[in-house]
C-alpha cells in the first residue's frame, strides 16, 4: 500500500514538472515601466507557450496587481497594475503560481524618470524638421548591412533593397544637421521590420518594442537621441498604428479572434474613401472599407476597436517617448485607424506630456478634411480629438501649383492659390501649429516638382521656411535631389553617405554650381530662423497679389519681418504706401541674403525671379 502511494507521489510530481516544463515566459511587454507617470495605471502583455496555465501574482510595495485577462488563447495574459505614487523604482518578480506553488518568475523593471520629463518641449514652430530616410542617408555601421535570420539583406543594386544607411550614419553626422540649421529630426521608422522585400522603408512593423538590427539597437536609438540633445536637436519617432507587418511576430499566434480586421477572411483592401468620416451622407458599409481595409497583403489592419490592443499601442507610444526622450511623434496614415481611438490616443499622450507634438498624416488637399483632426476643432459631428498638429497637404499643393503657373491673369494670379489656400486658415482651430513642407518620403522631389526650375524651388523655400507653421524638409531637398513618382528614387542615397561615394555632400564636395548654391541658400535661411521671433511665435498678415508679387509679414509685438516674392522675370517696383496699416512710414530694415539696409518711406524695388527677407527694424 506505502510502495502504491510513494508511486502515486512521484508519478504526480513527474506530471506536475512536465506541464510546468510546457510553460514559459517568452515576451513581457511594455519591456518595463517608469515610476512617477501621470496616469498610474499598466497593462502587461505577456506571451508565453500556455502562460493562461498559471495565475500572476505580484508583491512589492507601491505596486496592486488589479486584474489578471485571460483570452482565447492560452498563450497570452494581459494584467492590469496600479503603480502607486508611494512606488520606488527597482526590479520586483512577477510570480506564476498554479496550485498556489510558483512555476516561474520573471523580472520587471520600474525606472526612475528623468528629470522634467513630464515637461519636455515638443517640436514647435521655432523648429525646422529634417526627416531622413534612414536607410539612404548614411552607413556607418557596414557590419550590421545584413543581420543573420533577417531576409531582407544589403543590395544596393536594387532600388527598393536596403542599401545599409542606419542610426550610427545619423549619428556621425549630427554636425552636418546642426550646421545646415536644422533643429529636428524625423526618421522614418525605425522598429524592426522583419519582411521580405523592402524593409527598409520602415512601415511594415514587426516588432513595436525593438529597433532592427539592421539599423542599430534600442540602446543606440537612445544614444542617437542624448546626442542630438546636445546639440539642441529634438527627435521626432515616426510610428504606424493603422497596421503592422505581415511577419510580425503575434500574426502566427494572436492574442484574441478580433486582433485585426477580417481576421478570419484575410486580405481585404482598403477603399481609401478618407472623406467617409466626415460624410454626413456616407454609407457604413464605405466607411468600414476606408478604416478596416488592408493597405496591402503585407499590411495586416490592426482593430483598435480591441481595448486590449488600443492599451498595448497606447502604452508602447508612452514608452518610446519616455526611453528614448522624444520630442514629438509623427503619427503615420492618420485616419485609417478607428478615429475614436485615435482620440484616445492623443489625449493619453497629452496628458502624460502636456508641452509635447505629435503631427499627423491626413494626406488631403481639403483644409476642411484635415482641420477635422486637430484639437480645439468644433467638428459638427461632435468630434473631437488632442492632436496639436497636422502635414499640411493643402498648402503644399497649393505653392506647387504657384510656381507651376505659365501665365497670369488679373483675376487668377501666380500667386492666388498660396493666397486664397491661407485664407482658409479659419477652418483651423490652430493654423499656427500645423507642419508645413515642400516634399517628403512618399511624393516626387521638390526641384521636380517645380519642374527643375531653379528660381521657383528658391521662391517656394522661401515661402516654406518663413510662413507660419512648422516647417520640414527631406533630406537631399538642399542638394535639388530630384525624382519624380518612384519611391526608389525618390529616397535615393545622399551622396557622401557611403565610403568611395564621388560626391561628399556633407563636406560640400563635388557639388554642382546650383547644389552648392541651393545648400548655402537654405543654410542662411535656416540658421537665421533659429533667431527669428517673428517666425517663430508671430502672427502672419498677407496681402493680395498683385501683378506676380506676393508680401506677407510675420511679427509680434516686438519683433517684425517682411517677406516678398516676385515671380516675374524682371524686377518690379513696389510702394511702401500700400502696406502702411503694419508698416511704418518710416520703418528701415535689413535685408538677409543681400545684406543691405532697406529703407519704406517710398518705393522700394524686388529682383526679378527673388525674393526678400527683410527684418523690420
Amino acid at each position: 500500500m506505502r510502495l502504491r502511494f510513494l508511486l502515486m507521489v512521484v508519478a504526480m510530481t513527474v506530471v506536475s514538472f512536465a506541464e510546468a516544463a510546457k510553460v514559459k515566459v517568452d515576451r513581457v511587454e511594455p519591456l518595463n515601466w517608469w515610476v512617477g507617470m501621470k496616469n498610474p495605471a499598466l497593462q502587461l502583455m505577456i506571451h508565453g507557450e500556455n502562460i493562461a496555465d498559471l495565475n500572476p501574482t505580484i508583491n512589492y510595495a507601491g505596486v496592486s496587481l488589479d486584474r489578471v485577462i485571460k483570452v482565447e488563447n492560452p498563450n497570452y495574459l494581459f494584467v492590469d497594475l496600479t503603480i502607486g505614487k508611494e512606488a520606488q523604482a527597482g526590479t520586483f518578480n512577477i510570480e506564476f503560481k498554479k496550485g498556489g506553488k510558483v512555476q516561474l518568475k520573471y523580472p520587471y523593471e520600474l525606472k526612475k524618470r528623468e528629470a522634467n520629463s513630464a515637461n519636455r518641449q515638443g517640436f514647435d514652430a521655432s523648429d525646422v524638421i529634417y526627416l531622413i530616410t534612414p536607410d539612404r542617408f548614411a552607413n556607418g555601421d557596414p557590419s550590421n548591412d545584413t543581420v543573420e535570420g533577417y531576409a531582407d539583406g544589403l543590395n544596393r543594386e536594387d532600388k527598393m533593397g536596403r542599401h545599409g544607411g542606419d542610426i550610427q550614419g545619423m549619428i556621425d553626422h549630427l554636425d552636418y544637421v546642426e550646421d545646415m540649421g536644422f533643429t529636428a529630426i524625423w526618421p522614418q521608422p525605425l522598429v524592426e521590420n522583419d519582411q521580405e522585400h523592402m524593409s527598409y522603408h520602415g512601415y511594415s512593423i514587426t516588432d513595436f518594442y525593438h529597433i532592427d538590427p539592421r539599423f542599430g539597437s534600442n540602446e543606440l536609438y537612445r544614444e542617437f537621441s542624448d546626442k542630438a540633445a546636445e546639440k539642441g536637436i529634438k527627435i521626432v519617432m515616426d510610428m504606424v498604428f493603422n497596421h503592422c507587418g505581415s511577419g510580425h511576430w503575434w500574426m502566427g499566434d494572436f492574442p484574441t479572434n478580433d486582433w485585426i480586421n477580417y481576421q478570419a477572411e484575410g486580405f481585404k483592401p482598403t477603399n481609401h474613401k478618407r472623406t467617409s468620416i466626415q460624410d454626413p451622407h456616407g454609407a457604413q458599409v464605405d466607411l468600414q472599407g476606408m478604416t478596416d481595409g488592408w493597405f496591402v497583403e503585407t499590411m495586416p489592419d490592426l482593430n483598435q476597436r480591441n481595448p486590449l490592443l488600443a492599451e498595448y499601442l497606447i502604452q508602447n507610444s508612452i514608452w518610446w517617448v519616455e526611453y528614448a526622450n522624444l520630442g514629438g511623434i509623427r503619427m503615420d496614415t492618420y485616419p485609417y485607424p478607428d478615429a475614436d481611438f485615435m482620440a484616445d490616443w492623443t489625449c493619453r499622450v497629452m496628458a502624460e506630456y502636456p508641452n509635447f507634438n505629435i503631427v499627423g498624416e491626413e494626406w488631403s488637399i481639403s483644409p476642411a478634411i484635415v482641420a477635422f483632426w486637430q484639437r480645439d476643432k468644433v467638428n459638427i459631428n461632435g468630434y473631437s480629438s488632442c492632436l496639436p498638429s497636422l502635414m499640411d497637404f493643402p498648402i503644399q499643393d497649393a505653392v506647387v501649383k504657384s510656381l507651376n503657373k505659365e501665365e497670369s491673369f488679373h483675376w487668377s494670379d501666380y500667386w492666388n492659390d498660396m493666397y486664397e489656400m491661407l485664407a482658409h486658415d479659419f477652418l483651423y482651430a490652430h493654423p499656427e501649429d500645423l507642419t508645413i513642407f515642400p516634399d517628403n518620403h512618399d511624393m516626387s522631389r521638390f526641384y521636380s516638382q517645380v519642374n527643375e526650375n531653379f528660381d521657383h524651388f528658391k521662391l517656394g523655400i522661401t515661402y516654406f521656411l518663413t510662413t507660419r507653421g512648422i516647417p520640414q524638409i527631406y533630406y537631399g531637398t538642399e542638394l535639388l535631389m530630384k525624382g519624380v513618382e518612384d519611391h526608389g528614387i525618390i529616397r535615393s542615397d545622399f551622396p557622401g553617405g557611403w565610403e568611395g561615394d564621388a560626391i561628399n555632400a556633407f563636406e560640400g564636395k563635388g557639388l554642382s554650381a546650383d547644389q552648392a548654391e541651393a545648400t548655402a541658400f537654405m543654410k542662411t535661411l535656416l540658421n537665421w530662423r533659429k533667431n527669428s521671433e517673428a517666425v517663430a511665435k508671430g502672427k502672419i498678415k498677407h496681402f493680395a497679389p498683385e501683378d506676380g508679387v506676393y508680401v506677407y509679414f510675420r511679427y509680434t509685438e516686438e519683433a517684425q519681418v517682411m517677406v516678398v516674392l516676385n515671380k516675374n522675370a524682371e524686377a518690379k517696383t513696389l510702394s511702401s504706401a500700400r502696406f502702411a496699416e503694419i508698416l511704418k512710414a518710416d520703418a528701415t530694415g535689413k535685408e538677409l541674403f543681400s545684406g543691405k539696409n532697406m529703407n519704406f518711406s517710398g518705393d522700394f524695388e524686388v529682383p526679378a525671379k527673388g525674393y526678400l527677407v527683410v527684418d523690420i527694424q
